[in-house]
């Protein structure tokens, strides 16, 4: 439909402008995606045979063209929720290896996922524009600032050589206090940017400094200067020159749109000269030392590739993609509804298993049940389920709010390494957040939600004192290399790993520590200092650490409960907290009061630990 209404327009506007009627013969119906036919990487690829044979000549015939220009606002789906909603996304397997070897291969996040539509749109114009072109696109802005676009970003300035960024913000997700209807220039709760990516001369300046020069020399660029600022600036040695503007972040939508009309060219905006810096981030740039820090971890020493980092293992929690099925706050609850979802899935196994071909299953299952990628595949395989009441465990699921689990490799869809830190073994485990505006760390001796300190677009890791091999053998976590830094700094009869793991969890809750490298805790994982009294910290980390994993133990502070009767025989729950007057209304006829002024002020993100357990209960 978007074919035939495209070809329409074009036609019906130039027969207007012009007083007679011509055929367009350059709109080809093919899935852009799809068409990876162009001369990239030196391959033809024959797709064409599902058209005409005309419209097969017009792809044929653009492919073999350069395209100057592409403009597009690419469609924001990620993927769809879950696997109930049947509308999975088409695979692209092309245009994702593409992604895979180059936004994914220089990127430094623990899970990269950059197979959003928009990032594939972006892969694809970056090889289907000419040596000379732009990029023009209005997308989702957290490729500005995400640190799983970290890979995108290097990419990005080593095959453009200016980039103009116009960022429009909205993101509700990062700040609650916006509204998508009244701030967003979409009235979605995405953010929103508008990227021109300029190329000239195809000079993929970062790829080395050599071939960077030569070039350089070739075209005397050195000599060529742009107006910034009203100024001359001639281009430097960095390659690529990137520029950025942001709106403001409380201004509406209305007032944005505004500014985008008045703004008639490109000129007349005020950017901001960029250098990213060595972690390819280009706003927000910290100045002080983090880099000089000692890492926590890192992928290539879990890889075992590097031996420089304090934790060999580090892992996200689980996703079940099924939390309303396989959780729940008491052992019965999530047996009987475990086995219910089991019997759901195995009438389906015996149904379908042998009966139908695989493209069809997906329209024949039963989706009362909650369905994800892998369980899909288990049926496929004619794979039954038992049900085995001792994988039912105590899980954290979010800050102080502990739960029943039923840890299943078949139900949980991602368990990443949470099996060889938990499962059934005795651990204690630092998380820490990532990819937020909060910085957040809390300990816990259970498995963990991956969800459990998200707050906006991160998710959450842990840094475990002990990992488990296939034989169950424990085996300590922080890295003699770790060790013996602490070592050098404090004597060996001052450390123990045990003690360096409570120094680390001290060191994450230090006000000043949080404030100092605020922006790069957004990005990074946690880079540890060395402070002076290390005994001290490590006691205070003890100390606090037993405070956040047993608070259940501890004294109950001495509160007021005032109940009102009421005639009302049904009386709503309400759990709400009131700061102002220190006060927490369990339902209509009870209230807590006495509640002190200092229990609101320990935060994990935006939420006080009281008001994550409030809404949790609710």
């Amino acid at each position: 439909m978007p074919y035939y209404i495209s070809n329409l327009n074009v036609e019906f506007t130039y027969a207007q402008k012009m007083g007679k009627y011509a055929e367009f013969e350059n709109l080809c119906f093919v899935d852009t995606l799809d068409n990876m036919g162009f001369a990239f990487r030196g391959k033809q690829i024959d797709m064409f045979a599902p058209f005409t044979e005309e419209n097969s000549k017009r792809i044929k015939k653009q492919n073999d063209k350069k395209i100057a220009v592409i403009i597009g606002n690419p469609p924001y789906n990620a993927n769809q929720q879950n696997e109930n909603e049947n509308n999975k996304n088409r695979e692209y397997p092309a245009i994702d290896q593409r992604i895979k070897d180059t936004f994914i291969k220089y990127s430094t996040a623990q899970k990269t996922k950059v197979y959003d539509m928009y990032a594939r749109f972006y892969r694809w114009a970056f090889d289907r524009l000419d040596n000379n072109g732009i990029v023009a696109f209005v997308t989702n802005r957290s490729f500005i600032d995400s640190r799983t676009f970290d890979g995108f970003r290097k990419v990005a300035s080593s095959e453009f050589n200016y980039i103009y960024i116009v960022d429009l913000g909205g993101d509700v997700r990062a700040n609650p206090k916006l509204s998508g209807t009244k701030h967003n220039v979409f009235g979605i709760q995405t953010g929103v940017a508008i990227c021109f990516m300029v190329r000239k001369n195809n000079l993929h300046l970062a790829k080395t400094k050599k071939k960077f020069n030569a070039l350089k020399e070739t075209l005397n660029l050195i000599q060529e200067p742009i107006a910034i600022y009203g100024k001359e600036e001639a281009i430097d040695n960095e390659g690529c020159r990137i520029f950025y503007i942001r709106r403001p972040e409380m201004e509406t939508a209305a007032d944005k749109l505004h500014f985008l009309s008045s703004s008639k060219s490109i000129e007349v905006l005020s950017f901001e000269y960029i250098r990213p810096d060595k972690n390819n981030s280009w706003i927000n740039l910290a100045d002080n030392d983090f880099e000089s820090l000692l890492p926590s971890c890192s992928k290539e020493v879990k890889s075992g590739k590097s031996k420089k980092a304090l934790f060999e293992l580090f892992s996200n929690g689980i996703v079940t993609a099924r939390d309303e099925w396989v959780r729940g706050f008491n052992t019965e609850n999530v047996s009987k509804k475990v086995n219910a979802l089991i019997d759901l899935y195995n009438k389906d196994v015996i149904k379908l298993f042998g009966n139908a071909e695989k493209k069809d299953v997906k329209d024949l299952i039963d989706y009362s049940f909650k369905w994800s990628r892998g369980v899909k595949n288990d049926l496929f395989k004619g794979k039954e389920y038992f049900y085995d009441n001792e994988s039912i465990i105590e899980s954290l699921y979010r800050p102080f709010t502990k739960d029943k689990l039923y840890f299943s490799k078949q139900l949980n869809e991602m368990q990443n390494q949470i099996p060889i830190i938990f499962g059934k073994n005795a651990n204690l485990a630092i998380c820490v957040n990532g990819g937020n505006d909060k910085f957040a760390s809390l300990a816990t001796n259970k498995t963990f939600d991956f969800a459990l300190l998200k707050f906006g677009n991160g998710n959450t890791q842990c840094l475990p004192f002990y990992r488990y091999d296939k034989e169950g053998n424990q085996i300590e976590n922080i890295t003699d290399w770790g060790f013996n830094q602490f070592v050098k700094q404090y004597g060996k009869k001052a450390v123990s790993k045990e003690a360096i793991f409570h120094y680390v969890y001290a060191v994450l809750h230090n006000p000043a520590y949080r404030k100092k490298y605020e922006l790069n805790l957004k990005r990074e994982f946690p880079r540890i200092p060395f402070y002076s009294n290390f005994k001290q910290w490590a006691n205070w980390g003890k100390a606090l650490m037993d405070l956040h994993i047993n608070y259940e133990t501890v004294k109950p502070f001495a509160l007021i409960e005032v109940t009102v009767p009421s005639p009302l025989k049904r009386v709503r729950v309400r759990l709400k907290a009131d700061k102002e007057s220190n006060t927490i209304m369990l339902d209509e006829n009870t209230t807590l009061t006495g509640i002190p002024k200092q229990a609101w002020h320990y935060k994990l993100g935006n939420r006080s630990a009281l008001e994550w357990i409030l809404d949790q209960y609710k």
